[in-house]
């Protein structure tokens, strides 16, 4: 596994920092690669005109689903018409493993539905040819109809119309969720999205039992919230079911405020706190916050300059690793916050994925420190449980700069991984 490795306070890039072959135990580790379950389909993208939006009854400017006949007959339209921009493999889950893999060189594994028999240049086919070959697809539930498919068609003013198709994307059932690869996981990835089914769905109660197998394993789980128009259909469900289940939260500050109640990012965070360990809030153009807890005994004081807003000196313990709360014996929160990687890119291609994109950073630090322990039991970073192998300060800037990379792409996904030396430094920093 490539490891986050040292990142300055400005600047920060992964760097693997390989040791001798002498110095590792000759002995296999049982598993650092983290599971997740996603709703499997495709992104197609096209500009469109307003008689195109008419002839299939959608919306200008709307969301709204489509059975699988008419997503074929938009399909076919646009394909014989050469409208489509892009096409890629989707999924918010999806997307963060297959960052993750790009990032950190290693294995994840995908619980879904895949299309069975596999055409070329079919919606399963462009799936697969776009999702990293480290991810592990081998165990995906095998389906006779089409995997989801959503399509971003538009308007020449720029206004923007999708109409999604679920195809069998939630047909997942329990029985194609692995036990062994939950528990032996540095952590189980899931979405609120899993959680939003129609009738004869089952993707949900696949979900429930993935997150049945992490809990009792004391595998870490992680909820990307996605989207606030479910949280807010019932919050407190949420809440209750985030303290009961989940370890690691991530948002973005819409749906923390309808989570949370809390416009402000850091008191959302507080608040968040109060059900899960650790909370990952992107915040747009003001950055992202890291907030968890830490033992009282082994907090580090940072030595950057301290910030206040609605939390006085909120970042004072940002040197410190991230600790489940039940795993202290004083718990204290802890807070980080970082602007955006150089002020943001000069001109944002796209704001899909950018928060896939700092989870995908968090989870390579929590599997690294999962790949460490292994290794290294006896070593000094393991005299406590901690929840990440960097201090939270380090997590927030290697999360920014990668949710940087996505921001200047058009597509969600990596398709390599950060550069070890980053071109806007000037080649005496690399010599200090």
């Amino acid at each position: 596994m490539k490891f986050p490795g040292q990142r300055k306070i400005k600047h920060y890039f992964p760097v693997a920092n390989r040791k001798k072959a002498g110095e590792i135990a000759k002995r296999v580790a049982s598993g650092s690669h983290i599971c997740g379950i996603d709703q499997t389909l495709v992104d197609i993208e096209a500009p469109v005109d307003d008689q195109f939006l008419a002839q299939f009854d959608l919306i200008k400017g709307t969301s709204c689903l489509v059975d699988d006949i008419q997503a074929e007959a938009i399909y076919q339209l646009l394909l014989n018409d050469d409208l489509i921009s892009h096409e890629f493999a989707g999924g918010t889950i999806g997307n963060t493993l297959h960052n993750f893999s790009v990032l950190s060189d290693a294995r994840s594994v995908l619980f879904g539905v895949i299309s069975d028999p596999i055409r070329a240049k079919g919606y399963a086919y462009k799936y697969l040819s776009n999702t990293s070959s480290k991810v592990d697809l081998d165990i995906l539930q095998p389906v006779s109809g089409p995997i989801g498919r959503c399509f971003t068609l538009i308007s020449s003013d720029g206004e923007r119309t999708f109409a999604f198709n679920r195809g069998m994307s939630n047909a997942l059932t329990s029985e194609s969720i692995d036990r062994d690869v939950v528990s032996q996981s540095s952590a189980l990835v899931i979405s609120a999205y899993l959680m939003r089914v129609g009738e004869g769905d089952t993707i949900d109660q696949a979900t429930m039992t993935a997150v049945q197998y992490a809990n009792e394993s004391g595998t870490p789980v992680v909820l990307s919230l996605g989207t606030k128009q479910i949280i807010e259909q019932d919050p407190t469900w949420w809440l209750n079911f985030i303290k009961q289940h989940v370890t690691v939260l991530a948002m973005n500050e819409e749906e923390a405020e309808v989570l949370t109640g809390e416009s402000d990012p850091l008191l959302a965070s507080k608040r968040a706190l109060e059900v899960a360990d650790l909370v990952l809030l992107t915040a747009g153009p003001d950055g992202l916050y890291l907030s968890g807890y830490c033992d009282k005994a082994v907090l580090r004081e940072t030595t950057n300059p301290l910030k206040t807003a609605s939390v006085a000196d909120f970042n004072e313990f940002e040197f410190s690793r991230a600790m489940g709360k039940s795993d202290c014996a004083e718990p204290v929160m802890v807070f980080s916050h970082i602007e955006p990687y150089m002020g943001g890119p000069l001109s944002i291609k796209n704001t899909n994925g950018a928060g896939d994109g700092a989870l995908s950073a968090l989870l390579h630090d929590m599997a690294a420190n999962h790949y460490h322990q292994q290794y290294f039991p006896k070593s000094s970073k393991h005299l406590q449980s901690a929840l990440c192998y960097s201090s939270f300060a380090q997590v927030c800037k290697y999360s920014n700069r990668v949710s940087f990379e996505m921001l200047n792409q058009h597509s969600p996904r990596l398709s390599r991984g950060l550069p070890e030396r980053e071109d806007s430094l000037e080649e005496a920093y690399w010599e200090q």
